[in-house]
């Protein structure tokens, strides 16, 4: 990746500031509701960016792990549904249910963090 200033991850993060400070007090309705909408993707994307692969990662570690084979992520998760399917983790449920606890909640801190905060 190019080491220019500003990265792609600063360039997306002015963008979306701009855009909350600059164009969303001028907007009502529809057009406001989209613009929510876009900083909201973009804010996805910037997350993506800066912790996606760490994540991607992480999720392939504890599948090697789980499978006891190498892959990819794709294939793995492939195969990890195949064998849920055939009740191949009948026995290790709570191993199974640890990785996708994990997985899920790297997913949403991705697409909203605002999902793992704890509520009263």
């Amino acid at each position: 990746m190019p080491t220019d200033r500003p990265t792609a991850e600063e360039l997306v993060a002015a963008v979306r500031q701009h855009l909350i400070e600059n164009l969303a007090p001028t907007l009502e309705g529809q057009p406001a509701f989209h613009l929510r909408v876009a900083t909201n993707a973009l804010g996805i994307v910037e997350r993506t960016m800066a912790e996606g692969d760490a994540m991607d990662q992480r999720e392939l570690d504890r599948l090697r792990e789980l499978l006891g084979v190498d892959g990819d992520l794709i294939a793995l998760n492939r195969e990890l549904a195949e064998r849920i399917k055939a009740g191949a983790f009948d026995d290790r449920r709570e191993t199974l249910l640890a990785h996708l606890r994990q997985t899920a909640i790297d997913k949403l801190r991705l697409s909203n963090p605002r999902y793992m905060v704890p509520r009263d």
